[in-house]
């Protein structure tokens, strides 16, 4: 568990949990599969950026304590750009 933020989500941050190494398989442009496995921080990034390809992102995984603790700022994103985000 460490702290994590977001540029989608400007001055906010919390705890989250993730894998600290991750077995990644993949196909390059040509087809050939490669693994690769990241440790630390590398996995962190790679699990974190992962997410948004999945439509989540990293206050989905926040604690409710967490959660709660930035759902304020949230609020006034909401109260600025509308629900959903659109300016």
């Amino acid at each position: 568990v460490e702290e994590e933020g977001c540029l989608s989500f400007p001055d906010m941050g919390g705890d989250v949990e993730r894998s600290k190494w991750i077995k990644v398989e993949a196909q390059n442009l040509k087809g050939k599969k490669i693994k690769k496995k990241f440790r630390g921080w590398e996995a962190r990034i790679f699990q974190h950026e992962y997410d948004h390809l999945d439509g989540k992102v990293y206050i989905d995984r926040l604690t409710e304590d967490g959660r709660k603790e930035i759902q304020p700022k949230l609020d006034e994103l909401i109260d600025t750009f509308g629900e959903g985000g659109a300016l």
